[in-house]
């Protein structure tokens, strides 16, 4: 049961994922933050703990948002606590952090969200090869004088994605977040003298005057964007029994309220752009995007990103992005928009894990706040969407608008070999709007890997 056999476990479970990822050893560049010149880490900087460890190991994945944000974090955390910050990022950082993990050299913090292909995160909690992390939101902020929880929006991290066991404890921290929802031309709209649809009775009657036009009422970038989609969609129809669902509930996937969710999809399917499943891969995702801002589909789900992602893309004359919750339902039924977050965490085998901790603190400072948002990406920290202006205002301010916040997400399992969330919840979507699956045929699917998943509940 000690560090060795965990080790062990790990280095066959990042086989697994290797498998999974696109292996190109080499293809990253290791970054070291520059060293700071201030003295080692004293009880005062390190926000009243412990001197810590020395030295700290990170490695963050590359996103629209740049390398340049975590080089500056990096020296910023340096400059207030003297500890040095070896960082690794790189926008596939699987592929340059597995070979060093297989052979026994593990980061000591990793920002890397769950969701992605590789399952690499999903694979650490799984294996409950996680530093538990609950004792960081009573540390005080590197250079501050108030805690971590202090700082923390609520809900953010009581949830089912930063407490995946089922207990109170948090083992992955949340970092930048998105409302997602649907997205759209609001320069159409207005020229339209169309109406933003509130419940999906009006988006159906929206979608046939679109399609008179020759518009596509519906796309969507990639399946695995039906994540933030059908949880939102899940938290309106299931009501007080959303989290056994979550629980995957026995006969959850049987009730009135399921079928509510599959005619939703059966019919959103034929009102879905038939390019799109050809195009909903990591190559060509941004095809599907681009047919919002030529106006041939009028909305796509997805997350803030999208603006960054397509900041230079050619789009219809008058195009401005508008952002909507889901529809309603019911008449006057609740309206959900899903908060997709990453989350940063530890692996089990960290060598410093004091300095780790007082790492993942120093990233809610208001410090490495500003650094952040200056380039968009935004952290669930009290009072700091107050401060934005522009789109972002449009995005951050969903949730002040009545649109009701889902963050949960399906509860763990252990591995099961051919089965995954996604592979059950999301791609078959594909399948459904190109018309080789029906949602019977979904449905089916969906119940049978529901008691799977039960079964090999965490």
């Amino acid at each position: 049961k000690g560090e060795t056999k965990m080790k062990k476990k790990l280095l066959s479970a990042l086989l697994c994922v290797a498998m999974v990822a696109s292996l190109v050893v080499g293809c990253g560049a290791k970054e070291e933050a520059p060293a700071a010149e201030t003295p080692a880490a004293t009880e005062e900087a390190a926000g009243g703990t412990e001197e810590a460890a020395g030295v700290v190991k990170v490695a963050a994945v590359e996103t629209a948002y740049g390398a340049d944000i975590w080089k500056d974090v990096a020296a910023g955390f340096e400059a207030a606590t003297g500890i040095k910050v070896e960082l690794t990022v790189d926008k596939n950082l699987e592929d340059v952090i597995s070979p060093d993990m297989k052979a026994g050299n593990f980061p000591d913090v990793i920002m890397r969200a769950v969701g992605a292909e590789s399952g690499l995160t999903e694979t650490f909690v799984k294996d409950n090869n996680l530093v538990e992390l609950t004792d960081v939101l009573d540390l005080t902020v590197p250079g501050e004088d108030v805690t971590v929880g202090d700082k923390m929006l609520g809900g953010f991290t009581d949830n089912t994605i930063t407490k995946p066991y089922g207990d109170d404890k948090v083992y992955l921290m949340p970092m930048f977040y998105s409302p997602c929802g649907l997205f759209y031309n609001a320069g159409l709209f207005e020229e339209k003298g169309w109406t933003v649809p509130t419940t999906w009775d009006e988006m159906w009657a929206l979608g046939d005057k679109a399609a008179a036009e020759g518009i596509a009422l519906f796309t969507y970038p990639t399946a695995g964007y039906f994540d933030c989609f059908l949880y939102a969609l899940m938290h309106q129809a299931f009501g007080d029994d959303f989290v056994n669902v979550l629980q995957y509930g026995e006969g959850a996937w049987e009730t009135e309220e399921a079928e509510t969710i599959f005619a939703i999809l059966d019919k959103l399917a034929d009102y879905t752009e038939p390019t799109t499943p050809a195009n909903a891969n990591d190559d060509n995702f941004q095809k599907n995007q681009q047919l919002v801002l030529d106006n041939k589909a009028l909305f796509m789900p997805n997350g803030n990103w999208v603006i960054g992602e397509m900041a230079e893309a050619p789009r219809a004359e008058g195009f401005e992005w508008g952002f909507t919750a889901l529809p309603a339902v019911t008449e006057g039924g609740e309206r959900a928009s899903y908060a997709w977050f990453e989350q940063v965490w530890m692996p089990a085998p960290a060598e410093n894990v004091e300095a780790g901790k007082q790492f993942i603190a120093y990233l809610y400072s208001d410090e490495a706040a500003a650094i952040f948002a200056a380039k968009g990406a935004i952290q669930p920290i009290n009072g700091l969407a107050d401060t934005l202006e522009g789109d972002a205002k449009i995005y951050y301010s969903i949730y002040d608008t009545g649109a009701v916040a889902v963050l949960d997400a399906f509860a763990t399992t252990d591995p099961i070999e051919g089965v995954s969330v996604r592979g059950t919840f999301h791609d078959p979507i594909n399948s459904l709007v190109s018309g080789d699956k029906t949602i019977d045929d979904w449905k089916a699917q969906i119940i049978k890997d529901n008691d799977t998943f039960r079964a090999n509940l965490k």
